[in-house]
């Protein structure tokens, strides 16, 4: 419930029509779901806009409205008219909830490629040092040990589901909440209110640029993380901090926004925390971080050089909160293996199999140099692109796998409403740029199981087979429906179906 006084305080920058004071029962963006008591919020959409439903939410009840523009309709209802209807809409929520943001120590992370990896690492260095967390990411939200689903292909909750995880956080006692915040997140809105206290990035390369339209746009959605710093709700004994990778082309465009704290992690001399001395081997890593004159021994579980970077990005997160080495330390060797990402399947085969998420160019490189590492045999990899996506990336990591597999299977992933075989067709002029030959390099199987199968049937001792894109995922999108789908169950089939029943495949994690 909302009483008026706290309406009226969740927009201060509003322009209030009609005013009289009203007690809001709940906040909705959808005219289907008001019900009498209501505040409705015509959000302006792709495909659809809010407006047009006005009408509708108030023959439900709608005692209230948010609107960017004024409507006859409206005429006697009390009206907020917001510039931005999607960043109210973040607001009302956070109101609504009792603004959870405010009562916790709340960390950021962005950018396109590791920043699940990261996230949990932050969460376990917090873990390790005594600190009480809940977190939302890619895979899902845990609070106090429970872990929630947050939906199909979801990385970033919409305003109602994140604010009521930060009250849930609350209710249980947590003292920092770990947010893994899109791009697509910023730029609608849905994180407006959650009140950073640290932001962090760990690369801006080439991805969604179907919806952001040009990497300055995306590196801008993802910079709003970072400003977003200066606007949020100031807690007692909390700088504002922002983390930044020296080595990423983002640094230059990401430095000059002002943050109390700015600490920079890489490979690179100038660094403020610096790796050293890198060990890489199928076991995990090893390796010295350098910072602010103390060195710091690291061991990590994670599998693949380009995880020292999303250590470091944690270190330093660590660092500009205070935390202590030994914890730092503790921390990072904790987190082992995350569903979907370098996740190994094991029946028994004489070949290693595994699960990656990686779905973008510069994450496909990344995972199959780290494939490169951990067999002398072939690299086999199957993976596809997501229609109505960036479609500019597709003959992009065609290049990345023709270039640094020995085999690719081209095949679906999410191709929703798009022909599968436009998507494919694009995949495979990338892999012919390469110099790959189709038939004897290449194959393009539509069906994601039968690729999967094929490949395994093709490996021997001592190769690797990579099922790349859909790491944890739980369903696959054809045409606008979500069907159920599992990379590590199409594995564990394919394996099956040759023989290999000897080990118990370790089961992804909710």
């Amino acid at each position: 419930m909302l009483a008026p006084d706290t309406l009226l305080a969740a927009l201060p920058d509003a322009a209030w029509r009609h005013w009289r004071p009203v007690n809001v029962a709940n906040v909705v963006c959808d005219s289907r779901e008001v019900r009498p008591g209501d505040l409705f919020v015509a959000v302006p959409g792709v495909h659809v806009d809010g407006h047009a439903f006005v009408p509708d939410a108030l023959r439900a009840g709608a005692v209230a409205c948010v609107v960017e523009r004024s409507l006859p309709e409206l005429d006697g209802v009390p009206t907020a008219i917001v510039a931005n209807a999607r960043a109210a809409f973040a607001h009302l929520q956070a109101a609504l909830h009792g603004y959870p943001g405010r009562q916790l120590r709340v960390i950021g992370v962005t950018g396109t490629d590791g920043k699940t990896t990261t996230a949990r690492l932050i969460t376990g260095i917090l873990r390790a040092a005594g600190l009480a967390v809940g977190t939302v990411d890619t895979v899902n939200a845990e609070i106090a040990g429970q872990a929630i689903e947050t939906g199909f292909h979801t990385t970033t909750p919409d305003p109602p589901a994140i604010q009521a995880y930060l009250a849930k956080m609350v209710a249980a006692g947590m003292s920092y909440a770990v947010i893994e915040s899109t791009s697509h997140g910023l730029a609608q809105h849905r994180v407006a209110a959650c009140e950073y206290d640290v932001a962090v990035v760990t690369n801006i390369t080439h991805e969604h640029l179907d919806y952001h339209g040009t990497y300055e746009a995306y590196r801008e959605a993802k910079a709003m993380l970072f400003r977003a710093l200066a606007t949020a709700a100031r807690k007692p004994g909390m700088p504002k901090v922002a983390v930044l990778n020296a080595d990423d082309a983002s640094y230059a465009a990401l430095r000059p926004i002002p943050a109390e704290v700015q600490l920079s992690y890489g490979l690179s001399t100038g660094a403020d925390v610096r790796a050293t001395d890198i060990t890489v081997s199928p076991d995990g890593l090893r390796f010295t971080v350098l910072a602010g004159g103390q060195d710091l021994a690291i061991t990590s579980r994670l599998i693949g050089r380009y995880n020292v970077h999303n250590i470091l990005a944690a270190v330093a997160t660590a660092r500009g909160l205070g935390i202590a080495a030994e914890a730092i330390r503790a921390g990072v060797a904790a987190v082992g293996g995350i569903p979907g990402r370098m996740e190994p399947i094991d029946r028994g085969q004489p070949f290693t199999t595994i699960v990656d998420f990686a779905h973008t160019p510069n994450a496909l490189e990344n995972a199959l140099r780290t494939a490169r590492e951990l067999t002398p045999g072939r690299v086999i990899v199957v993976f596809g692109c997501a229609g109505l996506r960036d479609r500019s990336k597709r003959s992009v990591m065609g290049e990345v796998a023709g270039r640094l597999a020995d085999f690719t299977v081209i095949t679906a992933e999410d191709p929703r409403t798009e022909p599968l075989d436009a998507i494919m067709a694009a995949i495979a002029d990338g892999c012919r740029q390469a110099g790959r030959v189709e038939g004897a390099d290449f194959v393009c199987i539509g069906d994601r199981r039968e690729a999967i199968a094929a490949a395994l049937a093709m490996a021997r001792p001592g190769d690797l087979v990579m099922a790349a894109g859909k790491g944890h995922e739980r369903s696959m999108c054809y045409g606008t429906t979500e069907y159920p789908w599992s990379d590590h169950e199409a594995i564990v089939q394919g394996l099956e179906r040759l023989g290999y029943t000897g080990a118990t495949p370790s089961a992804p994690s909710p």
